[in-house]
């Protein structure tokens, strides 16, 4: 049986995400712990205590929702019922792709955590500099998405760029044109438009400046060649082969659609029948539901259902 380990991007972020877990398990605190040495502030405080508007911010948000996952992975690898689980195949949405890479040993903690912090300054930086936005448009196809971005639009950025799942696809371009696609998105039959509490246009070319900041920080990072775990890309829907493969896809990835719909079809279409939501949320779960019906995720965000996974083992 193929087995899939699933990693939350931005928006997953929760007050007290991780403050069970690390006062349960020594393993867990001291990933936290050697996070707030790598970033030079307490972040498990805002983890654990917030205020949720700082914990909600880019810069603090990424690596927060990153050291929440790998702690939470943590426990599993070391605790004694569970450390049998082992990853086929890993996949994370847009930052989670980090936790992935992680996760299936192409780079160490120290350097994900690094490049996220880096990542999440970047992008905020980016969208001080530009008056970008995001919108989710929930009900439409793609076909209809694209059509209200062009009515919407006037010639401004405006750009369908997370597809999460079927009747669910973010768009992302100037605020003005975020502004009009939200009011027209009911002429074209969506159920509703929802802005999203984020700083910026991500996954657009108003990220342009941050995908050249990240470039040069991954140049200072080591990254192997992924080998027994395979990591599935964001932007192309297909496994990462080498870790030339590896930079190319983060640095595009800033600046590109994230096709989760389609990372998730390939995984079921290759095989995987377990998959593990590992960290905050449930964001994830809910999106396979609306995938596959029929295919159940079993979501891992906090003590309680680390100990009922871990019962299971026993």
């Amino acid at each position: 049986m193929r087995r899939a380990f699933l990693f939350p991007g931005q928006g997953a972020q929760v007050v007290g995400m991780g403050a069970d877990i690390a006062k349960a398990s020594a393993e867990a605190n001291e990933i936290f712990e050697k996070a707030d040495e790598i970033v030079g502030f307490k972040l498990n405080n805002i983890c654990f205590e917030g205020p949720a508007e700082q914990l909600s911010s880019t810069t603090i948000s990424q690596p927060a929702i990153f050291v929440t996952s790998a702690a939470i992975l943590e426990v599993l690898r070391k605790n004694q019922a569970t450390n049998v689980l082992r990853a086929d195949i890993t996949a994370g949405l847009s930052l989670g792709e980090y936790t992935a890479l992680y996760a299936a040993g192409v780079i160490s903690f120290e350097d994900a955590l690094t490049l996220v912090k880096k990542r999440g300054e970047a992008m905020q930086a980016a969208a001080d500099a530009t008056e970008g936005a995001m919108v989710s448009i929930i009900g439409l196809d793609e076909e209809k998405v694209q059509w209200l971005c062009e009515d919407a639009s006037e010639g401004e950025l405006l750009v369908p760029v997370n597809f999460n799942c079927p009747g669910q696809i973010v768009v992302s371009g100037s605020k003005a044109a975020c502004k009009r696609a939200k009011e027209l998105s009911a002429k074209y039959g969506a159920i509703k438009a929802v802005r999203l509490e984020v700083a910026g246009a991500f996954h657009t070319d108003m990220m342009s400046s941050a995908a050249e900041i990240l470039k040069k920080a991954l140049a200072n990072c080591e990254i192997a060649d992924p080998t027994d775990t395979k990591v599935i890309a964001n932007i192309t829907g297909q496994y990462y082969k080498s870790a030339e493969e590896i930079h190319q896809g983060l640095t595009k990835q800033l600046t590109s659609p994230i096709l989760w719909q389609k990372c998730m079809e390939r995984l079921l279409a290759d095989g995987v029948e377990e998959f593990y939501e590992i960290g905050p949320g449930r964001v994830l779960t809910g999106l396979m539901k609306r995938i596959s019906r029929k295919t159940q995720v079993i979501n891992i965000s906090n003590l309680q259902t680390l100990n009922e996974i871990s019962r299971q083992f026993v």
